[in-house]
């Protein structure tokens, strides 16, 4: 495997603005940090609302000319870049741990998901269909087609560096829109490194456009407010994206919005306990439990809810602690020292309220943003830990009755991003399929994403959907045309 030194090495440190790699105009940098040291692994450049402005006409004079290339041709670059990931998976993997924290091995699992989003698009790209046929009163022909939206912008977050770019920029591109696109502050190595590859792939210039900064406001409000943005998305917090749509709603633009959640986890007391604790142990503990998707509130029956937790608590207080290069880590740091405050003032609170930390529950006295992966159960209604997204590697239980009661505890939320259900009874599955209110869910399964499914919530937890035959309809117009009868 490459070194740590010769990988940073190769990642660019400028901004991508049509096809060049350039200066950013504010005199600024950006210290990129390993969350697990506090070392500084990278200084990059800052980009100004100018140098926004300039992505943004970079992808806006290269909108009618992607627009009208053959869609064979795009879906073709798309499988290019999704065969040089390939072989820079140790790369990327590498790259994602050290600017973010996750174990190497989960890294790794990221550049298999993300590089999905290459290779599912490139096949959607030649299937972008319409269809003909007469109207109704047979007086004339209809004709529906799908023309891009034209350029967007897309804002990622800082857990996924790879996924969340690729399962934005994929489908934009198999659609025919150019782009601009603003990773986090945090995380931003990875997007810059995966530009060059767009590069070698043969993509042309303009097409997508990088922009890192510090000043995210700043420099987004005069891209959105621009009337030659025609799209957005963003994936990030609801706050923030509440934020956004209001500035979207300006210029009425195409959004997707993947916003903040608040998993429910439910175990029946006919569920398979050896299949929902390894199922637990992927919905909370998956990116050092800094999903969106990452169950928040495992509602279990009270009557398996002792030995269930009893379980968790076993492999929970099994994992080992550290750097996410090291062998063996199952839990790396979180991303920030905010984010370890916020996981410890949760289970502080939940304390508070009368639960029991079973294992864990503590600031790790170590170099990093390290917390001790946690099992707090006899979560009573009302504690913070209910209703806010954890961030973080804690498992809290609270127990239910009956299935209306589940059901009541699991729907007690503004969000509805993802829910998971274990049970044996198929005909409980059917009704819990309509009845919990999140756009998606794993029923006996922990790990619901994949790039040919539509992922995306309902309520608070965002509008528009991401992968899947839906993913690329985000990116799409719709166009219809009347025609006269041509035997009239």
């Amino acid at each position: 495997m490459i070194s740590e030194s010769d990988l940073l090495a190769k990642v660019p440190n400028r901004l991508f603005i049509g096809g060049e790699w350039v200066e950013s105009t504010s005199g600024r940098s950006i210290d990129v940090q390993d969350p697990s040291s506090g070392t500084v692994i990278a200084t990059i450049a800052d980009a100004s609302a100018e140098d926004g402005g300039r992505a943004l006409d970079a992808a806006v004079a290269a909108q009618q000319s992607w627009a009208s290339t053959a869609p064979r041709v795009r879906g073709e670059i798309l499988r290019g870049a999704f065969d040089l990931l390939q072989e820079r998976a140790d790369e990327f993997a590498l790259l994602m741990t050290l600017e973010m924290g996750k174990p190497l091995a989960e890294a790794r699992g990221e550049v298999t998901y993300g590089g999905e989003f290459l290779r599912w698009f490139s096949e959607e790209a030649v299937r972008i269909a319409g269809r003909y046929g007469s109207n109704p009163e047979g007086t004339g022909r209809m004709i529906v087609t799908h023309l891009p939206v034209g350029p967007s912008y897309l804002i990622t977050p800082w857990n996924f560096p790879l996924a969340m770019a690729t399962r934005k920029i994929a489908p934009a591109i198999a659609a025919g829109c150019t782009s601009v696109i603003k990773p986090a502050e945090l995380t931003p190595l990875t997007t810059l490194y995966f530009a060059r590859l767009l590069e070698e792939a043969g993509l042309p210039a303009g097409v997508v456009n990088v922009i890192t900064t510090s000043t995210s406001r700043e420099v987004s409000e005069p891209i959105i407010a621009d009337p030659r943005l025609r799209k957005l998305s963003f994936t990030g917090s609801t706050a923030v994206g509440q934020q956004l749509l209001t500035q979207a709603a300006r210029g009425v633009l195409r959004t997707s919005m993947e916003l903040g959640g608040n998993a429910p986890f439910l175990v029946f007391e006919d569920a398979d306990l050896d299949a929902a604790v390894d199922g637990a142990m992927a919905a909370k503990f998956r990116n050092i439990g800094q999903a969106c998707t990452a169950a928040n509130r495992f509602i279990v029956h009270e009557s398996v809810a002792e030995e269930f937790a009893n379980r968790v608590t076993e492999r929970v207080a099994g994992m080992k602690v550290g750097r996410g290069t090291e062998e063996g880590v199952n839990i790396g740091p979180l991303i920030n020292e905010a984010a370890v405050a916020k996981a410890d003032e949760l289970v502080k609170d939940a304390v508070s309220r009368g639960a029991t930390v079973r294992t864990g529950g503590t600031v790790l006295d170590r170099d990093g943003t390290f917390y001790a992966p946690t099992v707090v159960s006899g979560v009573v209604q009302g504690s913070d830990i209910l209703r806010e997204e954890i961030f973080g590697p804690v498992l809290s239980i609270v127990t239910f009755t009956d299935e209306a009661d589940a059901v009541a505890k699991a729907n007690d939320t503004e969000f509805g991003l993802v829910s998971y259900a274990y049970t044996r009874d198929l005909a409980r599955g059917q009704r819990l399929i309509e009845s919990l209110q999140t756009g998606m869910m794993g029923l006996n399964v922990g790990v619901v994403s994949n790039a040919a499914a539509p992922f995306g919530g309902v309520k608070q937890s965002g509008i528009g959907r991401e992968g899947g035959f839906e993913g690329i309809h985000e990116y799409l117009e719709t166009k219809y045309v009347l025609t006269p009868n041509p035997f009239a």
